[in-house]
């Protein structure tokens, strides 16, 4: 029988409890992780197993060419983990505008041209040998077998791939990748991908070594020769990924942890800096008014990130100048309660991803987030190994007065964000919303309707959800209440209603600490906007 997948149904789903529980956008990735909890992995050893299975079960959105970060609790302390990847030695803006025009203003978006290093590979073995218990190549069984024996596409991601198909099917190595069929697949048609599996082999036994310095890293080099692009074996062996420490922002007697820069996770911290000067919990959770301060809070916080931020070495303000409460207090002062207005960039100076979230019954939580950039990143995918390849080199700007201007060895500006919340110095919740720059938005929604008004992960999830785009343009989801929307409306905000959730407006997978682990558990949530699944025992 043939069904229609299209549900006429809004679903809800319900929190999960665990004491031992894993939450990601696709089932098999989550129960992935489940497995190797089972066979006496910790939280890191689990997310590194789901991550591994999601770049097979959403390659929409992720690949073995992706990069990644990471923020987790090891039972005492924070952590985090920059596995980005950095700038071939040949880029500056001399060589794109040479290869494509003096009128480009940042790197290609598709093509191997707007390929950094990728760091995914890289960052799950700097996890496993800090953090994990099991051997890493056991941590890659998992995939290895879903490679092998294919997984039915599910509806989402099917859906993407379909979207994507006509963009990136000339891109080298896509169809012979990811049109088998010389099409995109369909939803419940088994798709698999040998190619990742021998990949994933040489990656477990080697400990990552194959793909960076080995038969892996030798291919993607030939593979780049052959398509125009300078990636060379020294540049993925000269890479490291680097341990950092998270910046955070206290906020209604908790503190938010994002990486810093040159990711967007400062935009969530500023956003939420200045809501402060607010009193939202005394507004209905879904009130004009409060939807209202949110939007033009982000609208501040993206004007100076979108201005200042880039890799920490070549910015011309801190982290520590933006998140000063004095300036962010000066910023809230900005905001009409009675307009929406197009805000600028302040001066702090003084004088298509995926996510995961795993948590054990010894008390440690991974906040862990790894993407393509957009969709399926550049549309280059390495045959011999399918190694599909982010864009994120498109993130750099190519204007030389720039602090994110191409360089060689230098990390673009990037999206992706994983979080981490914390009280009074202890584990709260691991968390993270995929999706662009709806990402600090999403940190920011959800946060004010769990601190501010007590909703539980899974309804601050579901919830209807805004996005900025630019200007006075706004998004909003078509289950936002019409009267809200008009009173955006009144307030001039220009406010779009998209039906396509997915695109738009992220999706969120939330671990919540209940009390101690090994006793009460997790509240676990998952976006029903993707496949996911919150499991866990």
């Amino acid at each position: 029988m043939k069904f229609d997948y299209a549900n006429p149904y809004r679903s809800t789903r319900i929190p999960v409890f665990a004491r031992n529980v894993v939450s990601t956008s696709h089932p098999l990735a989550a129960q992935a992780g489940l497995r190797i909890l089972q066979q006496g992995g910790n939280a890191v050893d689990a997310a590194i197993a789901t991550a591994a299975v999601m770049t097979l079960v959403e390659p929409v959105s992720n690949g073995l060419g992706s990069d990644a970060f990471c923020i987790l609790w090891d039972g005492k302390e924070l952590h985090g983990l920059n596995a980005s990847g950095c700038a071939p030695q040949a880029w500056t803006p001399e060589y794109f505008r040479r290869k494509h025009g003096d009128g480009a203003a940042t790197p290609p978006q598709r093509g191997m041209d707007s390929v950094t290093v990728p760091g995914a590979v890289g960052g799950w073995v700097a996890l496993s040998e800090r953090f994990g218990k099991l051997p890493f190549e056991a941590l890659m069984a998992p995939a290895i077998e879903v490679a092998e024996r294919g997984y039915l596409v599910p509806p989402v991601v099917q859906q993407k791939w379909a979207a994507a198909t006509p963009i990136l099917q000339n891109q080298p190595g896509f169809a012979q990748s990811f049109l088998p069929w010389g099409r995109a697949p369909e939803v419940g048609e088994l798709f698999r991908f040998p190619a990742a599996a021998r990949a994933l082999r040489a990656i477990g036994a080697t400990r990552g070594e194959a793909f960076y310095s080995g038969e892996i890293a030798e291919a993607l080099e030939k593979f780049s020769n052959a398509n125009g692009g300078s990636l060379k074996v020294r540049d993925l062996a000269n890479w490291k990924p680097e341990w950092v420490t998270p910046i955070s922002q206290d906020y209604a007697g908790h503190t938010l942890h994002e990486i810093p820069p040159s990711g967007q996770g400062i935009a969530a911290l500023i956003a939420l800096g200045i809501l402060k000067n607010f009193d939202l919990a005394s507004m209905p959770v879904d009130s004009v008014a409060s939807q209202h301060l949110q939007i033009e809070a982000m609208k501040l916080a993206f004007a100076d990130v979108y201005r200042y931020v880039s890799e920490p070495s070549s910015m011309e303000t801190t982290p520590a100048q933006m998140l000063d409460g004095a300036y962010l207090a000066s910023r809230a002062k900005l905001i009409d309660v009675n307009k929406a207005q197009d805000f600028k960039a302040g001066n702090p100076v003084k004088g298509g991803t995926i996510y995961l979230t795993a948590a054990d019954e010894s008390g440690m939580m991974v906040s862990f987030i790894q993407s393509n950039y957009m969709g399926f990143g550049s549309g280059c995918v390495e045959p011999d190994f399918g190694i599909s390849l982010q864009n994120r080199g498109h993130g750099f700007s190519l204007d030389a007065a720039s602090p994110n201007v191409a360089a060689p060895g230098k990390r673009p500006f990037h999206t992706i964000i994983p979080a981490f919340l914390t009280k009074d110095g202890q584990p709260v919740m691991s968390f993270g919303v995929m999706g662009g720059n709806m990402q600090p938005q999403g940190h920011m929604q959800t946060l004010v309707r769990m601190l501010d008004h007590g909703q539980n992960p899974q309804a601050a999830c579901d919830a209807p959800r805004w996005r900025f785009n630019s200007g006075l343009e706004i998004n909003a989801e078509a289950a936002m209440d019409p009267q809200v929307l008009q009173g955006l409306s009144a307030l001039g905000h220009k406010v779009d209603v998209i039906n396509d959730s997915y695109q738009d407006f992220g999706a969120g997978q939330f671990i919540w600490r209940a009390g101690d682990p090994a006793v009460e558990g997790y509240v676990a949530a998952s976006d029903p906007r993707r496949d996911g699944l919150a499991a866990g025992y």
